[in-house]
């Protein structure tokens, strides 16, 4: 069995690449999608698309649509999504995708410092799973699988 798992949070670092390539050392058969991670593709997609637009913010309008269409279509064939959450970058979309989660019925992983505990309280409690390192998300798929 292979599962598809959805990918969720900041598109800033590579934390996606580094957990696929663990999965892939591991062995471990997961497809992972997830968020355009290329910032200016996703930033500037809505004009690709549309063409120009008159200003930042329509601009930024224009790609959140193109953006939200991605993961709504990602993460409805997902299997299950992981919402990791960071300190550094605002977190909104991992948030807001975490929402979506649940309200799809999709089984959730959170990934959180125990430091932002109370703050993430009410969605870990929504989560099927919270942890503390991207790599027992690993060790969860891994059992899922077994």
């Amino acid at each position: 069995m292979q599962l598809t798992v959805y990918l969720a949070g900041q598109i800033h670092d590579d934390w996606r690449g580094r957990l696929r390539e663990q999965a892939r050392q591991r062995g471990i058969d997961v497809d992972f999608v997830g968020p355009q991670d290329e910032h200016d593709l996703s930033d500037g997609i809505g004009e690709q698309i549309l063409g120009e637009q008159g200003s930042p913010r329509w601009r930024d309008e224009v790609a959140s649509q193109a953006n939200n269409l991605r993961t709504r279509i990602l993460m409805t064939r997902s299997d299950a999504v992981v919402a990791q959450f960071g300190e550094k970058f605002r977190q909104w979309n991992a948030a807001m995708d975490a929402g979506i989660a649940i309200a799809l019925g999709k089984p959730l992983i959170v990934v959180r410092d125990p430091s932002l505990h109370h703050a993430l309280k009410e969605i870990s409690q929504r989560a099927q799973m919270t942890v503390d390192q991207p790599e027992q998300v690993l060790d969860a798929l891994e059992y899922v699988l077994r």
